[in-house]
């Protein structure tokens, strides 16, 4: 095949939002196209016109471009159905496809139908479930197999990628080709992707849109990074390759041929190193950005606060959304001690925190390096390890026991707040001591 001819396409239907399946072969058909020179096409297959949603059509397009990609030429099918009842009008003509009952049925002429398939050799069909299949309906609109026969031909489609879902439908669409007088394409069946357990994705494992995605704060570029590992590699152990890179070497033979593994883990880790990757300054107008549309930051925040808080959360951030869990802490004016810290409010320590918060107050500069220092002497002064101040410590001001450095945190939070969190927790201690709870 002539790279410069090649001319792949994408065939979404409108009735859904585009999910992790088909963006991820809206990626392999893109990335062949622009690693061969050829054209990547865009077909909306939207002959259901009482499922196909215009909102459906918008997220696909916006899923589409958001991943980085885009397209040569898009077509409507439901635009286009005067052609598909033309060339069945010829088929009934030519005594291979036949009306009956409102619709037309098309005859299969079976035969030993072989395919040399790119990704997963040779495939033979010897049989097919049945005689005669509608092409179109009685309401006038065409079949999936028979639609997608004349389209492809039509916009000169040369290479059909597609999920092995699609074998069964390949030897049917091959007969109707030949029916027509059509040139037969090359065809390249991917794996599906798996669940963690071996099956389909459902809703549970993987199966949500690109959207919701985009939504939990999952950066387009790590997305579409993870979606190219799932069945692809570079070859060189690198994860981390960006659609420019790929797009340089990728090849659809080169797809493997055994189904890959959907792990939020691994998507999460990629996201993270993007994240990690990124410059404060970048994070920081990111996340902003993330936060302002989540309506979740205070009115009035000044950039350089938001700085401050994100900077304490951008090695430890997975996906944007953490981040409202994470920074909650720094804008409650009444911190909820989560219940996993139990184990850390039963141990009162109600005499080394007044002892800690004295120090505290006569600190003039209050930096991270200067409450490290007053922190370490007071824990010095107690006798007590700095471990055991730590914990209390942290839980007292974020509710949490795990988060961001200590000295850090106490920083961004500032000296009053600090000292108003930890006297919260003595008076709570000292109320469950009256009570005799401890």
């Amino acid at each position: 095949m002539n790279s410069q001819n090649l001319r792949v396409r994408f065939a979404p239907s409108p009735t859904g939002f585009l999910h992790i399946g088909g963006a991820r072969t809206c990626l392999f058909n893109w990335l062949y196209a622009k690693h061969r020179s050829g054209k990547f096409i865009l077909r909306i297959e939207d002959t259901d016109l009482e499922r196909s949603k215009k909102e459906y059509l918008e997220e696909i397009l916006e899923s589409i471009k958001w991943l980085g990609m885009d397209w040569d030429e898009v077509h409507f099918q439901s635009k286009r159905f005067g052609l598909y009842r033309e060339y069945a009008d010829r088929l009934i003509k030519e005594g291979k496809a036949e009306q009956k009952d409102g619709a037309v049925f098309f005859k299969y002429q079976m035969q030993r139908i072989e395919i040399d398939d790119l990704n997963r050799g040779k495939i033979i069909f010897n049989e097919l479930p049945k005689n005669e299949e509608v092409i179109i309906k009685s309401d006038g609109s065409p079949t999936y197999n028979f639609s997608c026969v004349i389209d492809d031909a039509l916009m000169d489609i040369n290479c059909v990628i597609r999920g092995e879902d699609h074998i069964s439908n390949t030897p049917k669409q091959i007969l109707m080709y030949q029916a027509l007088g059509f040139s037969i394409p090359k065809y390249a069946h991917v794996p599906l992707i798996l669940s963690p357990s071996g099956g389909r994705l459902s809703k549970r494992f993987g199966a949500t849109s690109i959207r919701e995605y985009k939504e939990q704060g999952y950066l387009s570029k790590a997305l579409a990074n993870y979606l190219l590992l799932l069945g692809w590699s570079p070859k060189d152990n690198r994860e981390i390759i960006s659609l420019q890179e790929a797009k340089d070497i990728f090849d659809i033979k080169d797809v493997n041929k055994t189904g890959a593994v959907f792990s939020l883990d691994k998507l999460e880790w990629i996201n993270g190193e993007y994240i990690r990757s990124m410059s404060l300054d970048e994070f920081t107008d990111l996340a902003g950005s993330y936060l302002g549309e989540k309506s979740f930051l205070p009115e009035n925040l000044e950039r350089e606060e938001i700085k401050k808080i994100v900077g304490l959360f951008q090695v430890r951030t997975s996906k944007l959304a953490d981040l409202i869990t994470s920074m909650k802490p720094y804008f409650d004016q009444e911190v909820i001690y989560s219940p996993d810290t139990q184990d850390v409010l039963e141990k009162p320590l109600v005499k080394e925190l007044q002892f800690l918060i004295e120090g505290l107050k006569i600190i003039q500069d209050f930096t991270k390096e200067n409450i490290e220092q007053g922190f370490r002497k007071a824990c010095e002064d107690l006798g007590l390890k700095l471990k055991n101040l730590v914990h209390p410590v942290r839980v007292a001001l974020t509710g949490t026991k795990h988060g961001a450095g200590l000295f850090e945190t106490m920083e961004v939070l500032g000296k009053d707040k600090v000292i108003k969190r930890l006297n919260k927790i003595i008076q709570y201690w000292r109320m469950i001591q009256d009570h005799g709870k401890i």
